[in-house]
């Protein structure tokens, strides 16, 4: 049998996590719970809150999406972030009396943090500033942000100076995230679109040497297919710091399902359940499909019989 690095590593983390799991008696039987307390304890009863982006829901405006996704039990709605202040009483108005609240903002900031540009960055945390405020009015998880695209330049090396300056950066950001009663979300993406922050226990990593609890990390099954060993030991390396989910199908960024068998989140959900997630899990994808309601309805199903399996 040939043991390349990436097969090497993923069997390690299956491992590991296989391990903690085991010792915990799995996830659904705790055998070391005595009082509903402790880490075993923590995926027991964990329950699975799916959010939408916007675009995900079939209808014309926010009050036929918010039906929709009031029928299929969704609970979170996914903004983006562009424009978000002026959308501020739209939004709390079609939410209110719902059984939906806004999970995270999809980013929508203009600017990048790591660039070697002064006034690029005074303009991404001005907009920042911006989303940020608007996140705390609608009571949301936190803003989503990304250090750098690969599109985007000049941009700072990958240093050690750097990841310094981006910690001062994410630490301010944070401060006035909490002021304004949410948080700034990192979020790792895969090589073919950023250089910088591409596996969850980085983003961990980064939140905890920052300790601001303004500071939270994401997840993305779609990143995490073609960055990650194992769904499982990336989401137990963040830990604490896991603040948001996205959710696509594995091979082509559709609706979960539509990529078939490759469309297995198994893994990922038990170390889910494993650090006691209890936030959102949203939506981040296109469909493929005419009938949009229909293979929407399909990827909620599959998501909570798979979450049942975890």
């Amino acid at each position: 049998m040939v043991l390349d690095r990436r097969n090497f590593l993923k069997a390690t983390a299956a491992t590991v996590g296989g391990a903690a799991l085991s010792a915990c008696g799995g996830t659904k039987e705790k055998s070391c719970c005595k009082d509903g307390e402790g880490a075993c304890c923590k995926g027991k009863d964990v329950k699975l809150n799916i959010s939408f982006q916007e675009g995900t829901p079939p209808g014309t405006n926010l009050n036929e999406k918010f039906d929709f996704m009031e029928s299929l039990g969704v609970v979170g709605f996914e903004p983006g972030g562009r424009g978000l202040a002026g959308r501020v009483q739209e939004i709390g108005d079609a939410l209110s009396g719902r059984n939906i609240k806004v999970s995270a903002i999809c980013a929508g900031f203009s600017g990048f943090i790591l660039s070697e540009e002064e006034k690029v960055r005074q303009e991404c945390i001005d907009t920042m500033h911006e989303i940020i405020t608007a996140a705390g009015e609608l009571g949301s998880t936190g803003v989503i942000i990304v250090p750098a695209f690969n599109s985007q330049t000049p941009v700072k090396p990958h240093t050690q100076a750097t990841r310094d300056f981006l910690c001062e950066q994410f630490d301010a950001l944070g401060t006035f995230a909490v002021q304004h009663n949410t948080t700034i979300i990192l979020e790792p993406l895969n090589r073919e679109e950023a250089f910088y922050l591409r596996l969850l226990a980085d983003a961990a990593s980064i939140c905890r040497d920052i300790n601001n609890p303004g500071v939270k990390c994401l997840g993305d099954f779609w990143h995490m297919t073609r960055e990650e060993t194992s769904d499982l030991g990336a989401f137990i390396s963040a830990g604490e710091y896991l603040q948001h989910v996205h959710i696509a199908s594995r091979k082509r960024r559709s609706m979960p399902g539509e990529d078939g068998d490759a469309d297995n989140y198994v893994d990922g959900f038990k170390g889910l359940k494993h650090i006691g997630y209890d936030k959102y899990v949203s939506f981040e994808c296109g469909c493929r499909s005419e009938d949009r309601a229909a293979t929407v309805t399909a990827a909620v199903k599959l998501m909570r019989d798979q979450w049942e399996q975890a």
